[in-house]
C-alpha cells in the first residue's frame, strides 16, 4: 500500500504540471469573479478525472480481475512497464513537434456565467482518453488488487496531487493581493510559449520512472548485476520486493 501511494502521488505530481488544465484555469484568473471561476473549473475537472478513473478502475479493471483473479505483482510490472513506454512515446511526439504546436494559440475563453464548470468538465473529458500517467497510476492500482475502497481513496489522492496547481492559482488570487494578477497573467505568456516543451519533459520524468518501477521489478528475482542492481534500487526506495 505504501508503494502504492508513493507511485500514485509522485505520477500525479508529475502529471499536475499540465498545460491543457493549467492555461484555461490563468485565463480565468485574469476575469470577473477570478476566484469563483477558478474554483468551478478546479472542483470540474477533480470531478470529472475521478468519476472517469473509478469507471475504468472499477469497471474494465474488475473485468481483469475477474479474468485473471490474483494477478500477482508480475502483470503489475507488466502494466507499468507497458504504460511507461506509452508515456514516453508521446514524450518523444511532443519534443518533435514542440515548435510547430507552440504556434498554436490557445482559444479565448469564455468566462461569464457559468462556463468555466463547463469548461474544466470539456477539457477533463476530452483529455482522459490520452491520460497516459493516470493510465499507468490506474494501472498499477488495478494489478495490486487492493480493493474498493482502496482504490476510490488512492485515485482520490491522485487527482488531488492533480489539481495541486489548479489549487496553487487560487492560493495566489487569496493571498497575492494586487500582484496577483500580473503573477498569473506572466505565467500564462511562459506556459504559452513552452508547454509542448514542459508536457514532453513532464512526460519523459513519469515514463522513466514508471517503466524503471516496472522493469526493476521483474528483474529482482535473477542472478545478475542488473538483478542486484534492481533489488538494491527498489530497497533503496522502500518497495515491497
Amino acid at each position: 500500500m505504501i508503494r502504492l501511494l508513493g507511485l500514485v502521488i509522485s505520477i500525479g505530481l508529475a502529471d499536475s504540471l499540465n498545460p491543457t488544465t493549467i492555461a484555461p484555469a490563468l485565463y480565468l484568473a485574469a476575469g470577473d469573479h477570478a476566484r469563483r471561476q477558478v474554483a468551478q473549473f478546479t472542483l470540474a475537472v477533480f470531478g470529472v478525472y475521478l468519476v472517469g478513473g473509478l469507471a475504468i478502475a472499477l469497471g474494465p479493471g474488475e473485468l481483469l480481475l475477474a479474468i485473471v483473479p490474483r494477478p500477482g505483482r508480475h502483470l503489475g510490472y507488466v502494466l507499468e512497464i507497458l504504460a511507461g513506454v506509452a508515456m514516453l512515446t508521446a514524450s518523444a511526439l511532443l519534443w518533435g513537434y514542440r515548435h510547430r504546436l507552440s504556434e498554436t494559440r490557445a482559444p479565448e475563453i469564455n468566462t461569464r456565467g457559468r462556463s468555466s464548470a463547463i469548461l474544466g468538465a470539456t477539457i477533463t473529458a476530452v483529455e482522459l482518453p490520452t491520460a497516459f500517467p493516470y493510465f499507468a497510476a490506474i494501472a498499477a492500482v488495478v494489478a495490486a488488487d487492493v480493493g474498493i475502497t482502496r482504490t476510490i481513496f488512492l485515485l482520490v489522492v491522485f487527482n488531488v496531487c492533480f489539481i495541486a496547481p489548479l489549487l496553487a492559482i487560487m492560493g495566489v488570487l487569496t493571498f497575492a493581493g494586487p500582484d496577483a494578477q500580473l503573477v498569473l497573467t506572466r505565467g500564462r505568456e511562459w506556459l504559452e510559449a513552452r508547454w509542448p516543451t514542459v508536457l514532453a519533459v513532464l512526460a519523459l520524468v513519469a515514463g522513466v520512472i514508471v517503466t524503471l518501477l516496472g522493469v526493476t521489478g521483474l528483474a529482482i528475482g535473477h542472478h545478475n548485476d542488473f538483478g542486484t542492481f534492481s533489488r538494491k534500487f527498489r530497497k533503496a526506495l522502500h518497495l515491497h520486493q
